[in-house]
């Protein structure tokens, strides 16, 4: 099949998917500042999507996303390395036009998929797998403000957060672009356009997503503010 054995099917699955994620963050970016503003906004935000059928439904989606997306950057970097052959181990000038990021996408996303396992098991673990399979009865599955404004009061979760964050901007800066130019959108009008806006959007979402997390920590590590809580 074309999509798994040529290089540029690869490499267009890879593009694909990755460009599905940046959707989902570009969500739950927007999710997430809601937070900071009204935490009853995003109780209700998280009751709408809870562990309803379309709601599970879209995390199967996004799961088989993320699952394709990281097989087949593990499987494309094995190629890439094979095809190299002991070429790899030569001492070679640096070359100008190569990105570091380029050079180091899959330590990258590995730096990003071992954050998702954290972040997973801090909030979807206890809030929609909890709706669903009441795992841990200790915490209200429906107070997600709650937990969320409690995990950031805690200045070394916001610390590691903003590292993730910067690794996150560094991976999509490069994989927006890459992505663009492998499923074609690359002429020469649009090429410098792509690479404009491959830096502004994942900076855009990055800044969201440490705005929340700085915020909180401002509002209820620093400034002591009363963290709302739902009855349980």
């Amino acid at each position: 099949m074309w999509l798994t054995n040529s290089s540029i099917g690869r490499k267009v699955v890879m593009s694909v998917s990755g460009l599905f994620l940046v959707l989902f963050l570009t969500f739950h970016m927007c999710m997430n500042l809601a937070l900071v503003f009204s935490p009853e906004a995003y109780n209700a935000i998280c009751g709408f999507l809870g562990a309803r059928w379309y709601t599970l439904a879209l995390t199967a989606v996004l799961a088989a996303g993320f699952f394709v997306h990281i097989i087949y950057a593990f499987w494309l970097t094995y190629q890439n390395r094979k095809a190299r052959g002991n070429d790899r181990y030569a001492v070679n000038v640096r070359q100008k036009d190569v990105e570091w990021s380029s050079k180091n996408m899959l330590v990258l996303g590995i730096i990003v998929i071992l954050f998702l396992v954290l972040h997973m098991a801090q909030f979807w673990y206890k809030m929609q797998l909890n709706e669903l399979l009441h795992v841990d009865p200790t915490v209200n599955p429906h107070d997600g403000s709650y937990l969320v404004i409690t995990t950031f009061q805690n200045p070394v979760m916001v610390v590691l957060y903003v590292v993730w964050l910067v690794a996150l901007w560094f991976h999509l800066t490069h994989g927006f672009w890459s992505a663009m130019q492998t499923i074609g959108i690359n002429n020469a009008v649009w090429f410098n356009r792509w690479k404009v806006i491959g830096n502004v959007f994942p900076t855009i979402i990055c800044l969201g997503f440490a705005f929340v997390a700085v915020a909180l920590y401002i509002q209820y590590g620093i400034q002591g503010m009363e963290v709302p809580q739902m009855a349980h």
